[in-house]
């Protein structure tokens, strides 16, 4: 997948740098571009960085997803079409496993399963604030999903 980053160690005070900024970014009045349009549909924007987190849960990579989790960040980042009619529907949050927002702000997309014969239990679920999470157990638990950027 385009934007694939690995992780390298950045120093604190780089990363305190770049938390400054992008604080002082949104005080401006700036944003990230994983937002929902008036039709609902979410774009991602890659450049959303590796440091950038949204939620106390636990972490999964990029390269730690299934293969076919790939896939679907493609499909999201290209604003569909998406294999199943439900890919792209408000997630509800009714685990309220994920830090409560308001209702319509999480979209899910399926992660397919190779073998199954319906969508399986792999989905990724995407904020309007530009946060990805990653459930393997059909919204039992969640990850958060760190490692998408340019």
């Amino acid at each position: 997948m385009a934007g694939r980053v690995k992780s390298r160690g950045f120093p604190a005070w780089l990363v305190a740098a770049v938390a400054l900024i992008a604080v002082g970014w949104f005080l401006a009045g700036g944003s990230l571009d994983l937002d929902s349009d008036s039709s609902g549909t979410v774009s991602l924007d890659t450049t959303i960085g590796v440091d950038t987190r949204f939620s106390d849960l636990g972490i999964v990579t990029i390269d730690d997803l299934p293969a076919e989790a790939d896939t679907t960040l493609d499909l999201i980042a290209s604003g569909g079409p998406y294999p199943f009619a439900r890919d792209d529907a408000i997630f509800q949050n009714r685990e309220r496993l994920l830090p409560l927002r308001p209702d319509g702000h999480y979209r899910e997309y399926t992660v397919i399963t190779p073998g199954e014969d319906d969508r399986g239990a792999r989905r990724i679920v995407a904020g309007a604030d530009g946060e990805l999470y990653y459930t393997d157990d059909h919204y039992a638990s969640f990850r958060e999903i760190v490692g998408v950027g340019s």
